[in-house]
């Protein structure tokens, strides 16, 4: 359902004020347009890498070579290699206390801190 030119307004007026009162926000959503392109483009491009190495291993299985299915095995890893390479991984936030989750549970449980 498309949004009437009244709703667009309002939401493009909302967008830009916004933007324009959190300025961290406005870097980050322009960070992240100009990167979420390549990294589109890296993932079909590792996507289209992997499935020519898995025809190349299928036809390397049908003409019987062994060298020529081991040069298709390695073009799927590069591909795999590329497609994987635009993801990260996500920062864990470090543990205030000295202890573990585990140590802590231990110490409740036999201190009566239940």
């Amino acid at each position: 359902m498309a949004l009437s030119e009244h709703e667009q307004r309002m939401l493009e007026e909302m967008e830009r004020n916004l933007l324009a009162e959190d300025a961290s926000l406005a870097s980050k959503v322009n960070q992240v347009g100009k990167t979420s392109n390549r990294n589109a483009g890296k993932l079909v491009a590792g996507v289209l890498t992997m499935v020519a190495g898995l025809g190349l291993l299928i036809f390397a299985v049908m003409i019987q070579l062994a060298f020529f299915g081991v040069i298709a095995f390695l073009v799927m890893v590069m591909g795999l290699v590329i497609a994987s390479s635009n993801f990260k991984l996500p920062s864990l936030p470090k543990p205030t206390n000295n202890g573990s989750f585990f140590e802590d549970r231990w110490n409740q449980r036999f201190n009566g801190d239940q």
